[in-house]
This record gives structure tokens, C-alpha cells and sequence, in this order.
């Protein structure tokens, strides 16, 4: 479409956020599934004051924690695991119905809604879960599949080669192929991405499954190419610069920290400490900005989904109150 209006869509997305706060939350939701949430502070006490070549004593406290450790290594690790899933499917849960609220909260605003609820919002979201979490799934199918056989040949080979250097040495020349194989992958992701992001919004604007929302996701970008790689380009622009900035704080505490810790030798954590502090107050701060940038995304691809597949009147699609 040549007359597609990208102003329009950017500072309209804009408008709507800012008035309906309540899509920020749902931003913080929908940025759980991706990496980044935390900052690590890596940098531990190592240093110590002893210069001798022995290795410092293990306190008896210490000695006793380790060994009720490895007595019960098989409980932990079950425990470990069993917690990495529920984190994983909460993660997961929350990370699809943020981006689903933010859909239908742009929809429902830009249909002329004069305030969002956030129970309604959350509970109307939840029936589109296994249809977006499906579309999710098919969307990272193929970077699963070349992983796994990528996977499957470099174990296979290194278990078979018995230290032989020749298998070792092609083992190796298989590198730069896999090299662009992903290098290859990039561009079919970004299609791909592209195409599923049309069919997010086909499922819970227009009510449908997932294999027909990904044919209609494939219609409207390939009638529509040009604004919705430029829109991707855009908005990939400002995340990237608005990122950018949450960051450069990390940097200005952490970085005085770590030359101070070090200009005293180690002997001295208080900067350690105050840089963890630092961190803390600030990740929230982080989070909330962060989740400002996907809401104000995820709205402006919604309301160019709705430009795109409007075009005769501009009628938004309203999402009702209660869909499912």
C-alpha cells in the first residue's frame, strides 16, 4: 500500500499507551519470554589476601553444607528441575497473554474503549493461549530442528572419530557450513517472523485457528511488503535505541564499581555491595521501561494489522469485552 501511513500508526500506538497505562503491565507480561530480564552481577569475591600457594581451609560449616550436598545431589537436582519447569510454563503463560492483552487492548482502545480493566483484559486473553502458543511453537520449529541436527552430527561425530585426527579436522570444516547455514536462517526467520506476526493478530482480531491465521498472515504481508518490512525496520530501530538507553545506567554503575573493587586489590567489597544495591533499585525501573517499548510494539503492529486489512473504510476491528 503506497499510502500507508506510518506517522499515523506510530503516534497513534503512542497515544493509546500513554492513556492506557494498564498496557504497560501487559508489556512487563509479554517481555517475560524473552531474554534480559535480570542483570547479573558477575564479579565474586575472589581476591584473596593470601599470597602463599596453599589452598585456604575449608570452614567445618561449609564442609558440612557440601557434604549434605552430595548426599543429596539426586533430591536437588530433582528439585532443581522440577522448579526450572514451573518457571518455565509461568514464564511462558504470562509471556503469551501479555502479548494477547496488548492486542486486544489496542483494539479495544482504538475502537474508542474509554478505559481498559485488567481483569478483563487478562481473563478475556486467556482463551486465545493454545492457539498463540501453538502459532509460537511452529514459528521456532525450524530452528529447533537444524539445532537438534546440527546436535545429532557433531555428537555423533565426535563419539564415533575414537580421537582420530582426521575425523577431528572435518568435524571442524563442518563449522563454517553450519556458520551459514544460520547465517541463512536469518532472513527465512525474519519472513517467517513477519508472517507470524500478521497471524497474532489474524487470531484474536479476526477469531481464527492457527493454520488459517497463518495462511491470512501470509496474504497480508505478501499484499502488503513494503510497509511491513519498513514498519519491522522502524520499530526494530527504536527498540534497539530506546534499549540502548535503559542499558547505559548497567554501565554506569557497574563499571565504577568493578575499577574500584579491583583499584583496591579485592580487599574491600563495599563497592560490590553498593553496586548490587544499585541493581536492584534499578531492575524494576528496567522492567517497566522495557515493558513501555514492547507495548508500545506490540500496539503498533496491531493498529498497522488493522490499517492493512481495513483499507477501504479504516474501521477498526473492535474486540469485544468478553471474546473467546
Amino acid at each position: 500500500m503506497n499510502n500507508f501511513n506510518f506517522g499515523e500508526v506510530l503516534t497513534r500506538a503512542w497515544q493509546i499507551i500513554w492513556k492506557h497505562k494498564i498496557l504497560w503491565v501487559f508489556g512487563i507480561l509479554a517481555g517475560c519470554g524473552r531474554s534480559g530480564g535480570s542483570f547479573n552481577s558477575g564479579g565474586g569475591g575472589g581476591g584473596n589476601g593470601d599470597g602463599g600457594g596453599q589452598p585456604p581451609e575449608i570452614p567445618p560449616q561449609m564442609m558440612r553444607w557440601l557434604q549434605t550436598i552430595e548426599q543429596n545431589l539426586t533430591t536437588i537436582i530433582i528439585v532443581l528441575v522440577a522448579l526450572f519447569c514451573v518457571i518455565w510454563i509461568v514464564t511462558v503463560f504470562l509471556s503469551v497473554i501479555g502479548k494477547i492483552g496488548l492486542i486486544r487492548g489496542t483494539a479495544q482502545a482504538e475502537g474508542g474503549a474509554a478505559s481498559l480493566v485488567f481483569g478483563e483484559l487478562f481473563s478475556g486473553s486467556v482463551p486465545y493461549f493454545w492457539r498463540m502458543f501453538g502459532l509460537s511453537l511452529i514459528l521456532s520449529l525450524p530452528v529447533f530442528v537444524i539445532v537438534m541436527v546440527i546436535a545429532v552430527v557433531m555428537i555423533g561425530g565426535l563419539a564415533t572419530s575414537g580421537g582420530d585426527e582426521t575425523a577431528l579436522v572435518a568435524m571442524m570444516g563442518m563449522i563454517p557450513i553450519m556458520i551459514g547455514c544460520f547465517c541463512l536462517l536469518i532472513p527465512v526467520m525474519f519472513v517467517l517472523g513477519m508472517v507470524f506476526r500478521q497471524a497474532e493478530n489474524a487470531i484474536v482480531l479476526e477469531e481464527m485457528n492457527v493454520l488459517p491465521a497463518i495462511t491470512r498472515g501470509w496474504e497480508v504481508f505478501k499484499a502488503n511488503l513494503g510497509p511491513i518490512i519498513l514498519m519491522a525496520i522502524i520499530l526494530g530501530v527504536i527498540g534497539f535505541v530506546a534499549s540502548f538507553v535503559i542499558v547505559i545506567p548497567i554501565f554506569i554503575i557497574v563499571f565504577p564499581a568493578m575499577i574500584t573493587f579491583m583499584a583496591g586489590q579485592g580487599q574491600n567489597l563495599t563497592p560490590l555491595y553498593m553496586m548490587g544495591a544499585c541493581l536492584c533499585l534499578f531492575i524494576p525501573v528496567a522492567w517497566l521501561l522495557q515493558g513501555i517499548i514492547t507495548a508500545y510494539a506490540e500496539s503498533a503492529w496491531t493498529l498497522t494489522y488493522m490499517r492493512l486489512t481495513k483499507p477501504q473504510d479504516n474501521a477498526p476491528i473492535i474486540v469485544e469485552a468478553n471474546a473467546s
